[in-house]
């Protein structure tokens, strides 16, 4: 039994763009054809009317907090899964940093099979790059890869010694892994809660310079040439980190690198009145780096489009905003402030799904990608959908994010993973 999905506008930015039908069999993408176009041999299921919406190769979150196993009550595989899939996502590369922490065999299994029982997206587990994220010593990469991670990273704490991080690119070079780099100079930092500047200035808190990350992502971007193994830069938010990146690109340095909706929408203005739903790490910044940030995305700079979903209850954000933790939830709001991008023109909406859906997968090595024979991993968008988000009905067990109340255009209006629809309006 078959699907067959009618009359949208097909985007995969490598292969194909314009109308076309998709006929889908046993999980796979097993015809591409011509809108209205008959179909022979093959009993259909169901039929899927696409008229007016955008089918895109499932969309990518390489940048996700799921907390379990550990912090369940901010978010569990499945609400986090599922909350994925609303937002449009089909695969997300999950964060080592739970409790315990992933940078072994065991949790990595664990990951893997409470996402198989959830049944909603697919789940590809980031490890740790030290053993319990300490920065001490090495995890074992070969036994990771071998038992399902697609990447390594402290991410939540820097690799502060140099020479680890110099062995650890090293080593992954020798498994195919890349290494995602959480770029941060905690001197630097020294107890800051949001981005130095006149505004933090005028709110008495204490700040957080650009150096902090940007001194870091050079001496990383230094460490992949050394090595020649693969660095990938999370969570970009500066201006002299984007400028950092451009040129090593341009050395031919085996660097890529993120930033997330949040950065290129939102500025530390939005701290004013101690709002900790905008506390976060790295922190928002000035208008000048969001306008970098927009630049580096345009150029090419800043290859993907990340959530960095980090889901935290009440508890940990009803609190002193010096106190509150870093974070906000990014899964379901993701799409639509990506797709402002497209609407003032900053991207094509070619460039828009290379970076949430492609270039993550090239990254991370997962399939993606609409071609016969492919896994069917789909995203239907309704591009001109608007709406008032409303905080308290999002799938996430968390409900901490800034845009509460925003009026948000475009949504995913179905989403299939594995020829299987796991949600649908």
């Amino acid at each position: 039994m078959a699907i067959r999905i009618n009359g949208g506008t097909v985007l995969d930015p490598e292969r194909i763009s314009g109308k076309a039908d998709l006929v889908i069999e046993d999980g796979v993408i097993v015809k591409i054809l011509e809108p209205g176009e008959p179909l022979a041999g093959v009993t259909l299921e169901r039929e899927i009317d696409a008229t007016g919406r955008l089918v895109t190769p499932g969309l990518i979150d390489m940048h996700v907090h799921l907390r379990e196993p550990g912090f369940e009550y901010k978010e569990t595989i499945e609400t986090g899964c599922r909350a994925a899939v609303r937002g449009g996502f089909t695969a997300l590369c999950s964060m080592p940093n739970t409790k315990p922490v992933n940078d072994n065999r065991q949790v990595t299994e664990y990951i893997l099979q409470k996402a198989r029982e959830a049944g909603y997206a697919r789940v590809y587990p980031a490890a740790a790059i030290s053993a319990s994220s300490k920065g001490q010593s090495l995890c074992e990469y070969g036994e990771l890869k071998e038992a399902g991670v697609v990447a390594l990273t402290d991410d939540g704490l820097p690799v502060a010694n140099a020479q680890l991080m110099r062995r650890a690119l090293e080593y992954a070079k020798g498994f195919g892994l890349p290494i995602i780099s959480h770029c941060e100079d905690m001197d630097l930092v020294a107890g800051g809660c949001m981005n130095e500047g006149p505004v933090a200035t005028r709110l008495g808190l204490a700040g957080i310079p650009n150096l902090s990350e940007s001194l870091m992502v050079m001496r990383d971007i230094g460490l992949a040439e050394l090595t020649g193994g693969r660095v990938h830069i999370a969570h970009v938010s500066t201006r002299e980190s984007v400028s950092a990146i451009r040129e090593a690109k341009k050395r031919g340095v085996n660097v890529t690198a993120e930033t997330a909706p949040h950065y290129f929408t939102l500025t530390d203005e939005r701290v004013m009145g101690y709002d900790t739903s905008a506390k976060m790490n790295p922190p928002l910044r000035s208008e000048d780096d969001r306008k970098a940030i927009l630049e580096g995305l345009a150029d090419g700079t800043l290859d993907v489009i990340a959530t960095d979903h980090a889901p935290h209850s009440p508890l940990e954000k009803n609190v002193e905003f010096s106190q509150a933790a870093n974070g906000i939830v990014g899964l379901e709001t993701s799409l639509p402030l990506s797709l402002a991008l497209v609407t003032d023109k900053v991207l094509s909406l070619e460039d828009l799904i290379r970076k949430m859906s492609s270039n993550p997968a090239a990254i991370l090595g997962i399939p993606n990608g609409i071609v016969a024979g492919a896994p069917a991993d789909l995203t239907i968008i309704d591009l001109d959908a608007e709406y008032v988000l409303d905080a308290k009905d999002l799938w996430s067990k968390s409900r901490n994010t800034p845009f509460d109340g925003w009026t948000m255009k475009g949504r995913a209006v179905l989403t299939m993973v594995g020829g299987r629809v796991v949600y649908e309006m």
